[in-house]
């Protein structure tokens, strides 16, 4: 049998990336001689944490439309120009048998090479709401992969695939690591744990609350494990002083991190959602509202109106905040049906989905 070739793009933020790599690593469990090879932004955090998956990247000089005018925007045109001549070249050498974007900047040029050279092009489209790439890639693309239902007013109806979100394969069972997560943050077995995730980046308004918050969460033993991002760690560092307060910029093990949790505070990313779902715990989202048509919010309403989550936008965060997070804390009830409607929206099996139509992708050329 030929060797198969798979190239894959998605990156600028974790929520990208993370699928990505989970996709990478199915294809390599089915076809461990495959070739795969990855292609992102320069200076992006995927030329760092692709590598340290065990994967080759080759970068491209290519970068988002910011919402004001700035010199980056004026260099726009010429970054995509040099990116799709870039592409066609890596998709002409590496000859990849299917091109796969998980959404992001470089998955632009990279997809759109790919399918003018006639290679089969699968979007993985996290969002409730899809980003200007992967509406851009759509009309070309063989297969739409969906983590939300009704995207037909954005995609062709014939190509949509509803499948869920790759997620990391050691969050499926986190039950069994409830005392070895305890362990490895050194945590207190007897008293609450509340994990906050700002995203991969960060987020300045959930670390500024949680500055805020640290007083009343000490006054009720609760312990704190914050991720606050790269971008504030050394603002928020000095934090770690004070008793059952842990920062750090990046958690490595977010398997221990979920299983230790009994209460989660998040950012409303796409791939946030998806493994908060798997993980079946009570949360309270903190939609960005700095994103693409507000679709962290749409993404966290998904889940609350189905009862599997609380809300709360950042406007309301000084007034509400509070009195919402004491409730569910001390409401033993809540937390158990939060956690239990979560669960119930969990695709586990989207990676391996994902890869059935990647697969039957290239059965369909053999004909």
């Amino acid at each position: 049998m030929q060797k198969l070739k798979f190239i894959l793009s998605g990156g600028g933020t974790g929520g990208h990336i993370y699928p990505a790599v989970a996709i990478a690593n199915e294809l390599k469990n089915r076809f461990p001689d495959c070739e795969i090879l990855f292609v992102g932004a320069k200076d992006k955090m995927e030329m760092q944490k692709v590598p340290q998956a065990g994967y080759p990247i080759k970068g491209l000089w290519i970068a988002g439309i910011q919402r004001r005018l700035t010199l980056d925007n004026m260099m726009f045109p010429f970054k995509l120009m040099d990116s799709l001549l870039k592409s066609r070249k890596i998709v002409k050498e590496f000859k990849p048998n299917v091109a796969i974007g998980t959404g992001g900047f470089a998955s632009g040029p990279l997809l759109k090479a790919a399918g003018s050279a006639g290679i089969p092009t699968v979007i993985q489209e996290q969002n409730s709401y899809p980003g200007i790439t992967n509406k851009w890639l759509s009309g070309n693309a063989s297969k739409i992969c969906v983590a939300y239902e009704n995207l037909e007013r954005f995609f062709p109806k014939e190509k949509i695939v509803f499948t869920g979100n790759p997620v990391r394969q050691d969050l499926i069972d986190i039950k069994g690591k409830k005392k070895e997560s305890r362990d490895y943050f050194k945590l207190d077995p007897d008293k609450k744990v509340l994990l906050v995730l700002g995203g991969s980046l960060g987020s300045r308004r959930i670390n500024q609350l949680i500055a805020k918050e640290l007083v009343n969460f000490i006054s009720q033993d609760v312990q704190v494990v914050w991720q606050c991002g790269k971008f504030y760690i050394e603002e928020y560092k000095h934090f770690n002083e004070k008793e059952n307060v842990q920062v750090t910029a990046f958690i490595d093990r977010m398997d221990l991190a979920y299983a230790a949790a009994d209460v989660i505070i998040s950012r409303a990313g796409a791939s946030s959602v998806s493994e908060l779902c798997l993980v079946g715990k009570p949360v309270i989202f903190i939609p960005s509202p700095n994103v693409a048509e507000d679709h962290q919010t749409k993404n966290a309403k998904a889940i609350v109106d189905k009862n599997g989550a609380l809300m709360m936008k950042e406007n309301e965060l000084d007034t509400q905040f509070t009195s919402t997070f004491n409730k569910l804390l001390g409401d033993k009830t809540l937390q158990e049906s939060l956690g239990e409607n979560i669960k119930k929206m969990a695709m586990p099996n989207a990676t391996k989905d994902i890869v059935d139509e990647i697969i039957k992708l290239i059965e369909s050329q053999k004909v």
